[in-house]
């Protein structure tokens, strides 16, 4: 049976304010949830950007959930930090966490002021990294020198068992590339032709019976008119697809690409509906595509009113199909 999960998009909010939302999530029956990483948010309007692994290792602490998140290694982070840090939680909380590395955002890599290279050179160094990592949570003594530099890294608390590396795709193309490697996938839900090129590519490619994790965006309010007005607010800037979305580095250029964002645009990446029901059949389309999980991001600022009522009339009806 699929899961459901509750994305908490720490560009939204502050720590304190998701800690509780991850909480009240688990007590309305969702079953997982999943976390973004950033370092700014996208837009001058959501205001935060906490440190993912900080308020991770509370969150899990608070909850009985298991738990994604999203990190772009060799930028940002270098790639023995990045097992050193999913190490130290998968340890501390065992079979309840999977990484998802990716090729990374301008908007939260560039801050090092390295060079941003175009989507092939991403693409080979994710996968120095992904192999520096498993090496590392092997329990490997790591010697690596390439587009990253690793000399006698060596991981000395790790978990019992193997922590699971996904790939992070939103391309049948870069879905084609991570089926090879990855133990899972991460993509985006949304249009059902889009998700199920992606998952064909994925699985065609080495991704067979491997778990498929959605992130699927949507915009609920209690009217027609301030649901489609929400998610342009919050998620107008990405929108605007295409290669923006990973060459923009600051949040104000996010807001000057909004600006242009119009309703149409808005409803092509995010389900925006009043009705519940709408919701229900999205969400519905999307199990039978045979995915392990699907995390709801309400893009609104409306968490709590969002979490309530999905937990209360969706998941129940999608449990019972």
């Amino acid at each position: 049976m699929t899961a459901f999960g509750y994305h908490a998009s720490h560009e939204q909010f502050s720590p304190s304010a998701l800690l509780g939302y991850v909480r009240q999530a688990e007590a309305a029956g969702f079953d997982c949830a999943k976390s973004s990483d950033h370092f700014h948010p996208r837009s001058e309007r959501q205001g935060q950007s906490s440190f993912a692994r900080s308020r991770l290792g509370a969150a899990m602490q608070a909850t009985t959930l298991p738990f994604g998140i999203i990190s772009a290694p060799g930028y940002r982070y270098h790639p023995a930090i990045l097992a050193q840090a999913a190490a130290t939680i998968a340890e501390l909380f065992p079979r309840r966490l999977w990484l998802a590395p990716g090729s990374g955002e301008a908007l939260n890599e560039a801050i090092t002021g390295s060079a941003r290279p175009d989507k092939a050179e991403r693409n080979a160094r994710l996968l120095e990294c992904v192999a520096v990592m498993r090496a590392l949570l092997a329990g490997e003594t790591v010697t690596h020198r390439g587009r990253v530099e690793v000399i006698e890294a060596r991981l000395y608390t790790r978990p019992a068992e193997p922590l699971p590396l996904y790939g992070a795709a939103v391309t049948p193309e870069t879905a084609a590339l991570v089926g090879g490697w990855a133990d899972g996938l991460l993509t985006m839900g949304g249009d059902i032709t889009a998700v199920r090129a992606v998952l064909e590519a994925f699985r065609g490619n080495g991704g067979e019976g491997k778990p498929v994790h959605l992130q699927h965006a949507l915009s609920r309010a209690p009217t027609e008119a301030e649901a489609p007005a929400d998610a342009l607010d919050q998620w107008g800037p990405v929108a605007a697809g295409g290669d923006v979305s990973w060459r923009l580095s600051q949040p104000a250029e996010f807001d000057t690409v909004g600006r242009l964002v119009t309703e149409d645009a808005i409803r092509r990446c995010v389900a925006v509906s009043a009705d519940l029901g709408r919701h229900r059949q999205w969400l519905a389309d999307l199990i039978e595509l045979d995915v392990t999980a699907v995390h709801l991001h309400c893009v609104g600022r409306n968490r709590a009113k969002f979490i309530d009522a999905f937990g209360a009339h969706i998941l129940p009806a999608l449990r019972s199909l």
